[in-house]
């Protein structure tokens, strides 16, 4: 009995640290907004993650078209400066905060 409760509450620990990983990364793309796109769109993450729904950012996201979308919505951006592994919080982040999701707080 004592192996299936430590078997028990390790699963219940991994799960727990899996959601937490999954929360981090739209909390990671607000924090790479505001400190990489903010100045160059002149607009809050709330304004840019609100030009699309989420099937729309998903879509872009689907066709490799979500950094030119994001060069289209911020012409002054120069894309070399976001990090690739940046792009994916990013994603996360509008995707989160589209038109029909939740509201960003930045």
């Amino acid at each position: 009995m004592k192996k299936v409760w430590i078997v028990f509450l390790m699963v219940s620990m991994m799960v727990s640290s899996i959601v937490t990983v999954a929360t981090a990364d739209a909390v990671m793309g607000q924090k790479i907004f505001k400190k990489k796109l903010r100045k160059k769109c002149g607009f809050s993450g709330v304004k840019f993650a609100k030009m699309h729904t989420q099937l729309e950012w998903e879509t872009l996201w689907d066709e490799d078209e979500f950094q030119k979308e994001t060069k289209i919505i911020c012409p002054r951006l120069d894309l070399k400066t976001i990090e690739a592994e940046s792009w994916e919080h990013l994603y996360d982040f509008m995707y989160k905060n589209a038109k029909d999701g939740t509201i960003p707080k930045c």
